[in-house]
């Protein structure tokens, strides 16, 4: 049975890009996949906590000789990795704060990409494969190739390099740029490329199903 997994991450509820964008993916995907199911997590409304150096330095320990809080924190990362696992499509929004993605969307690839469960360490083989991926950006300004400031773009590169990791090399980008043209008076000239990238990011999202 077709399953998605729905990832939100902007700290903003309401007048998120990112949101809308995901949420438009979501309902494409609904009605293409009637009988489907999906699982939502909103990473900022309720953020996991980060994984600290403990947790990491312990990844290879036996169930067994973990402290409670260790194995509790644990669990938080099985539970993560699991809705990969039972998931075969997602759609994850990344606002770009600061030229890279949100806290949150961080400390969560922290815990999935993790040695001996979502890739072999030996190897390096990733083992969530065959995942079709959907990352759905919005930034304030343009970070296209050409732009002035498309070398500080730390966000798909990173992206890429941290989850091609566990198997997910082959992810798809829908960039939705200019967000603060309305918003900010100096940038209103852009409006209309702001307008122009989020009807290309509709008109590419309708055309995946």
């Amino acid at each position: 049975m077709a399953h998605l997994l729905h990832i939100d991450t902007s700290a903003r509820q309401e007048g998120s890009i990112s949101r809308q964008l995901t949420r438009a993916f979501a309902d494409a995907w609904r009605a293409a996949n009637p009988g489907g199911t999906v699982t939502y997590r909103d990473l900022a409304a309720n953020p996991i906590p980060y994984a600290d150096m403990p947790d990491l330095a312990t990844a290879f320990l036996p169930a067994d000789q973990l402290s409670p809080e260790l194995a509790d924190s644990f669990a938080v990362t099985e539970e993560l990795i699991s809705e990969l696992e039972a998931a075969d499509t997602y759609v994850i929004g990344a606002p770009m704060y600061n030229f890279m993605v949100p806290a949150v969307l961080k400390a969560w690839v922290d815990r999935i990409v993790l040695p001996g469960r979502t890739f072999d360490p030996n190897s390096r083989e990733g083992k969530l494969v065959g995942k079709d991926v959907t990352f759905i950006t919005s930034r304030g300004g343009s970070y296209a190739p050409g732009t002035p400031r498309a070398g500080f773009d730390y966000q798909e590169p990173w992206l890429r390099a941290a989850l091609g990791q566990v198997g997910l090399d082959d992810i798809r980008f829908i960039h939705c740029e200019m967000t603060l043209a309305k918003v900010m008076p100096k940038l209103a000239q852009f409006i209309p490329l702001a307008d122009e990238s989020y009807d290309k990011a509709i008109a590419t999202i309708k055309s995946l199903f």
